[in-house]
């Protein structure tokens, strides 16, 4: 089969496989209805389910969502009946992609409709490698349908994402991995009922998949294959042993999981490092989703360490970033030192109460007037009722701070940030209380 030949296609359009082929493959949904986990998509009236049919207009699409989710086989539903070409944006390039213009520009010719060019991982083609899909798309040469994991507002150039359609999917939910479980145990494409799976272990591979369908039928199958060899059933024993995992206790009803993410956050916030080690290794081998510990630990780093380190936050986002980059199991080393880091800086919760304390005062009506020489004066007639009269440009003042009114009235003297002497924190206080001196604010 070469790059022009499509491999024979149900009349949705989705590949027909093999009996050999991987499980995940086998159960790729061939109908519209079978796709999971993406309700918002998939209403009467959506722009997705408009492309889908042989009437369907040629447009070009950008699928972005995490791994698992479903882009591929969204676009081999809106290739339909059309001609479908798979490139990879690591291995494909330039020529790559003006050889199959060039074929589907010689195919309407001849009457037949555009070839759909499907991309994967879009977001890793280079900018020129973008700028050349741009006429073929302009002209509906082919239909573009591009898969990325990355936010396509940074990751695909404007241009060729302002003729396609956008379409953001979402992760996948537990109960949509266990939906797609006793599907792919039941279903004649899968296993065809011949294998049982306890609830435990059931349970373990929906951890462990996290929001991935591919994932979790690549895991099923292999759990399957080894329960297939005893009594057919796959059991928590067979499943630890399959997958080379501890199976960590987490109850089904999601307590433990809540408990751990708990010990966990509170064991960085007292600063042992070794218990906060210890919770974040419980998750990395319970399969928890990497990216909600990451989420965890960037709230942690801005509530709890705050000014005492800013270079938390940093860090934490840093973590937080390399984590969706380069996922698992290497993710878990730059959690792991963000831990660490979080762990052992010095802690401040005072930005934290501050802004909580800011926020109940706005709620309680204590707004106040703007100040009049604080007001927009950028605009014609500003000066004539006093906007922006007095306002003393802070640059031009002693030391960078200019003696002037920035509270409203009713909230002269309110103090929300009343910093601790942790870390940095301390220095930050000293800082402020010769600025509040300076404001007139030190009584």
């Amino acid at each position: 089969m070469d790059l022009f030949e499509s491999a024979h296609r149900t009349g949705s359009g989705v590949p027909t496989p093999g009996d050999n082929a991987p499980l995940a493959v086998r159960m790729r949904p061939r109908e519209l209805n079978e796709v999971v986990g993406q309700a918002h998509l998939l209403n009467e009236n959506s722009p997705l389910v408009r492309l889908i049919g042989d009437d369907a207009p040629a447009t070009s699409v950008i699928l972005w969502g995490p791994p698992g989710t479903g882009k591929t086989t969204l676009a081999y539903l809106v290739a339909g009946k059309r001609r479908f070409v798979e490139l990879s944006a690591v291995t494909a390039g330039v020529k790559d992609v003006r050889a199959v213009i060039e074929d589907s520009k010689r195919r309407i010719a001849t009457g037949e409709r555009e070839t759909v060019m499907f991309i994967d991982e879009i977001h890793r083609f280079t900018r020129s490698q973008q700028d050349s899909l741009l006429p073929a798309v302009e002209n509906r040469w082919i239909t573009l349908v591009g898969a990325t994991t990355e936010n396509p507002s940074f990751s695909v150039v404007g241009p060729l994402l302002s003729r396609s359609l956008l379409l953001v999917l979402q992760p996948l939910a537990g109960s949509d991995i266990d939906d797609l479980i006793t599907r792919a145990l039941e279903d004649e494409r899968g296993l065809d009922g011949k294998i049982t799976i306890e609830d435990e272990a059931r349970a373990h591979i929906v951890r462990v998949a996290g929001a991935d369908a591919r994932k979790a039928l690549t895991l099923l199958e292999a759990v399957a294959d080894a329960a297939a060899r005893a009594d057919k059933v796959i059991t928590a024993e067979i499943t630890e042993r399959t997958m080379d995992t501890a199976l960590v206790a987490y109850d089904k009803s999601g307590d433990q999981h809540y408990d751990v993410i708990s010990a966990f956050i509170k064991s960085v916030r007292g600063s042992d490092v070794d218990a906060a080690l210890h919770y974040l290794a419980r998750m990395v081998v319970a399969g928890e989703d990497p990216r909600f510990i990451a989420r965890r630990l960037v709230v942690l780093a801005a509530e709890d360490i705050g000014m005492a380190d800013p270079q938390g936050l940093v860090i934490a986002q840093a973590a937080a970033d390399a984590v969706s980059f380069i996922g698992m199991p290497e993710g878990r080393i730059p959690l792991a030192e963000a831990t660490t880091y979080l762990a052992l800086a010095p802690k401040s919760n005072r930005s934290y109460n501050a802004i909580d304390a800011a926020i109940a005062d706005v709620r309680a009506g204590r707004a106040g007037v703007v100040p009049d020489h604080l007001r927009d004066a950028h605009y014609a007639g500003a000066e004539r009722v006093g906007h922006g009269k007095g306002y003393t440009y802070s640059h031009d003042a002693d030391h960078g701070v200019a003696n002037q009114t920035y509270l409203p009235e009713s909230l002269a003297g309110e103090r929300y940030y009343r910093p601790t002497d942790h870390g940095y924190e301390r220095a930050v206080a000293e800082r402020l209380n010769i600025i509040r001196t300076m404001l007139g604010r030190d009584k």
